[in-house]
């Protein structure tokens, strides 16, 4: 567990500064279809550097934003300090801390796939009022769909220590199946970053599996992400598309 909660200790400034948001048209799905509303609590496990507790906050709900890992607690602390509803709590997601039925939605976003899913549920379930929506959400990079994409890919594939096993595109049906036990809705919406050439680094290096710049192989991956760079770039940027995919239902 300390190793998972602690992969991402070094790529903070990276992740808060490169990893992509989420798009309005999710926020616009939660509000008309699941029922969110100004004033509702949600509970966002594995939150990270905050950036999917900003979308719920700017909507005015309260978020309690449950993440085990310090450094990425206290980046999202700096990043939401504008917001009052923000509660950063050291928890996990099989002990959140937060009390019995206190919460409406608890969402997870780019976090699932490193928990534990039958302590989770549990937890998820105790934290729930009844009714409550449990909603699991992934920006899933689209692989194939560019030339640069599919070359990126590759570069990935090359240079990622774990990636084949932590890639969270390994969350399938029969996993979610299992982790909900009810009829579960999925949702899809666009979603796009744009990027000259050290935003593309630094997307790059948010990814706890990519070597980091103190790797020996580190200098060899950057000299294979400039010339595809320059490969595909158009007037300098470089587009990266994603699928922002939402899996719901009440627990």
């Amino acid at each position: 567990m300390s190793d998972t909660v602690e992969r991402f200790s070094n790529r903070v400034a990276n992740y808060v500064r490169y990893r992509p948001g989420y798009p309005p048209e999710m926020m616009g799905f939660f509000c008309e279809e699941l029922g969110l509303a100004a004033g509702a609590t949600v509970a966002d496990i594995g939150s990270g550097t905050g950036l999917s507790a900003r979308p719920f906050l700017e909507a005015g709900c309260t978020v309690y934003g449950v993440e085990p890992n310090a450094a990425m607690r206290e980046a999202a602390e700096e990043f939401l300090a504008e917001f009052p509803g923000f509660k950063s709590t050291d928890g996990t997601s099989a002990a959140t801390t937060l009390g019995d039925a206190s919460c409406d939605f608890v969402i997870a976003a780019q976090a699932f796939h490193w928990f534990e899913p039958e302590a989770t549920r549990a937890e998820f379930r105790r934290i729930l009022k009844p009714g409550g929506s449990v909603a699991l959400i992934w920006n899933e990079r689209q692989l194939d769909t560019t030339e640069f994409l599919r070359e990126y890919e590759k570069v990935v594939m090359k240079y990622g220590r774990d990636y084949a096993e932590v890639r969270h595109e390994l969350i399938n049906e029969e996993v979610l199946g299992g982790f909900f036990r009810v009829e579960f809705g999925r949702a899809t919406f666009a979603n796009r970053q744009v990027f000259d050439l050290a935003g593309l680094r630094g997307r790059l290096l948010s990814s706890s599996y990519m070597p980091d710049e103190n790797d020996p192989a580190f200098s060899l991956l950057e000299k294979e992400l400039e010339t595809l760079f320059a490969k595909h770039h158009e007037s300098g940027r470089i587009t990266v598309f994603y699928d922002t995919n939402v899996f719901y239902s009440r627990l």
